[in-house]
């Protein structure tokens, strides 16, 4: 398969991950967007990681993926690096898929607005504005994305300042 992951692949992938891999697993990104809250977001690769992060379970999700006929580059253990730099990230779990062998997560509101706004590109902003818009204000902690959101060095980029500011607003 080549090109944008939409819901139903997403949904496949997810649904095979539960049945074919071991332990707890975090979506995070797009992948997470498109499965809880914004079902026509399209993806270019799967943020999907392990709780205990071991080598062995990255390299059971490439081999799950490329035996769904998706390329191994699809998959984007990156995304370990940033969930594992909020503190308290593991309180902000929520069950999206209990499968016999795994069970996958989704980040939170709060989690998933946090992981978003250090890169904050346009389509971060309007994942922001999407989860903002379906689950509303009470779903999430404002005052600490904001203060995280206020905490992040000044960018020389003014498109990311704006991005930035539009998103302050969007928090109340």
């Amino acid at each position: 398969m080549n090109g944008p992951l939409d819901h139903c692949a997403l949904r496949s992938l997810i649904e095979a991950a539960g049945e074919r891999l071991a332990g707890d697993w975090l979506l995070v990104g797009g992948g997470a967007a498109a499965l809880w809250f914004h079902a026509s977001r399209l993806t270019e690769d799967v943020d999907l990681i392990a709780l205990d992060g071991s080598n062995e379970q990255r390299l059971a999700l490439m081999d799950l993926a490329l035996a769904s006929g998706l390329p191994v580059e699809v998959v984007n253990s990156a995304a370990d690096h940033f969930v594992r730099r909020i503190p308290g990230w593991r309180n902000e779990l929520e069950v999206l898929h209990a499968g016999p062998a795994a069970t996958i997560y989704r980040p939170s509101a709060t989690l998933f607005l946090l992981l978003k706004i250090g890169r904050l590109t346009e389509k971060d902003l309007d994942d922001c504005r999407e989860l903002i818009a379906f689950a509303g204000h009470h779903a999430f902690d404002a005052g600490r994305v904001q203060a995280a959101l206020a905490a992040l060095p000044q960018p020389d980029d003014a498109a990311l300042c704006a991005r930035r500011a539009a998103l302050g607003g969007l928090l109340g």
